[in-house]
């Protein structure tokens, strides 16, 4: 039976009974339009001739082991833009919703949510003619479930770990790709643990090797790493990596893959000797003859690069000769190291993000910049959508991974007139935008390479 006006809260429980979800609570959000549900490993199929999706949720916030598998029928596929600027394109469902004593049936969008506060947002669709928000009151149709409550209606869906102790090296535990690696393991039954590079420290013995960490735990019987190291962090980071390495630790990247990668220079030189087309690119250290340094790549417009910059840092666009002289001649003073780059006209602010993990290109998306801006980064205001690369990029994005000896890879391609051209090779590529754009569960394809190389099954 349906209720209407019924007064809720601005947080509140709701059941959904076609999903097999007893409770699960959710923000109340008159702003929004439609309501979203967090899902992960997101994927549609056929059902007696119907479309329909299947999703696994984790019900209850901050708790990974308990996984409900899902299913529902598919009703649409929107692009939205989340709070955080990213275009997702997101599954669209219907079921059933139920609070108190009303029941009907609503749509949602699948998304992770992580990053979020609820496991659930509901939107003013799903209110029209029936709800009403007292914003002042939280729980207004049931008081807020104990632990004991929820791990009795959950008690079903329990999962240990019981797989390997995996440690993820990086510096930072709320950025969202760590976020989701240190979930993606949990979920399929790993130990995990986030090692602050800055709070380990290393013992040099030919016999016992050791690394610590926080005052003096010994770091040992891991089975593998995950190194995720900021630039700043590369020489220290990439130390510990080869400590680990010394220890018999599998390290989903190696120290020396890691290193070359940040090396701009020696990386492009790796990439033409394996054949890669690259931009025209010069390299200098304080040149003498800044005009010839121009001409070399075909002249302005062009772009200069700091030789240690990242993420759009340290990267100007030159759109005249004067221009460039300028550039170049102000860097010299800081006697900098500089690549003098083509400036690829016809990519219009555009370049391809491909994700290669364990030589297979497992996402792609476009990154676009914002008006008046070449940069396409994320982290630089980009957007993210998906792309459908041709065969011959996804060949270059593999062969490229090849040659720099990741197993894990952000590879950047622009389309220009005389084909695809590589332009980066990144070691912790970030998975905020290419999750959020493509829907795939792009940390859970980090665990299972580890898993394929370790030879580990998971056991349900």
């Amino acid at each position: 039976m349906s209720v209407h006006k019924v007064i809720i809260g601005s947080e509140e429980w709701f059941t959904f009974p076609d999903l097999g979800i007893p409770a699960i609570k959710a923000r109340i959000d008159s702003g929004a339009k439609t309501s979203a549900l967090h899902a992960i490993n997101i994927a549609p199929f056929q059902k007696e001739g119907e479309n329909w999706v299947k999703f696994d949720i984790n019900p209850i916030q901050n708790n990974l082991k308990t996984i409900i598998h899902c299913e529902a029928p598919l009703v649409d596929k929107r692009i939205v833009k989340s709070s955080s600027g990213f275009r997702e394109q997101r599954y669209v469902i219907q079921t059933h919703v139920e609070i108190g004593e009303s029941t009907w049936p609503i749509e949602m969008t699948l998304t992770n949510r992580d990053s979020m506060g609820f496991r659930m947002l509901l939107g003013r669709e799903a209110m029209s003619g029936r709800l009403l928000v007292d914003p002042e009151k939280k729980y207004v149709l049931g008081n807020q479930p104990t632990t004991d409550y929820l791990k009795e209606i959950y008690k079903d869906s329990e999962e240990r770990p019981s797989g390997l102790r995996i440690g993820l090296l990086a510096s930072n535990p709320e950025l969202y790709s760590n976020k989701r690696i240190m979930e993606a393991g949990m979920i399929r039954g790993h130990e995990m643990e986030f090692l602050n590079i800055k709070e380990c420290y290393m013992k040099l013995d030919a016999k016992l090797p050791e690394i610590h960490y926080r005052g003096g735990k010994i770091l040992n019987k891991f089975d593998a790493i995950i190194p995720r190291i900021r630039p700043s962090m590369t020489f220290y980071g990439c130390a510990l990596t080869r400590q680990f390495e010394a220890l018999r630790v599998f390290c989903l990247n190696s120290s020396n893959a890691i290193a070359q990668s940040r090396d701009k220079l020696y990386s492009l030189q790796l990439l033409l000797n394996h054949g890669i087309d690259i931009p025209t690119t010069g390299f200098a250290n304080s040149p003498l003859d800044t005009d010839d340094l121009i001409k070399m790549v075909g002249g302005s417009p062009l772009i200069v690069k700091l030789l240690k910059g990242t993420q759009g840092k340290g990267v100007v666009l030159a759109e005249t000769k004067k221009a460039a002289e300028s550039v170049i001649n102000a860097f010299k003073s800081l006697n900098a190291n500089i690549l003098v780059q083509e400036f690829i006209k016809e990519a219009n602010g555009k370049d391809i993000r491909c994700f290669v993990i364990d030589g297979k290109v497992v996402a792609a998306i476009q990154r676009e910049a914002l008006p008046g801006e070449f940069r396409a980064n994320i982290h630089l205001g980009g957007s993210a959508s998906i792309v459908k690369i041709t065969e011959e990029e996804k060949r270059m994005a593999i062969r490229a991974a090849k040659a720099m000896n990741l197993k894990v890879a952000g590879v950047d391609i622009i389309r220009s007139s005389k084909g695809p051209l590589l332009l980066e090779v990144n070691s912790s590529p970030g998975l905020e935008g290419i999750e959020g754009a493509t829907n795939k569960d792009i940390a859970g394809k980090m665990i299972k390479a580890i898993e394929k190389n370790l030879k580990f099954k998971v056991t349900k």
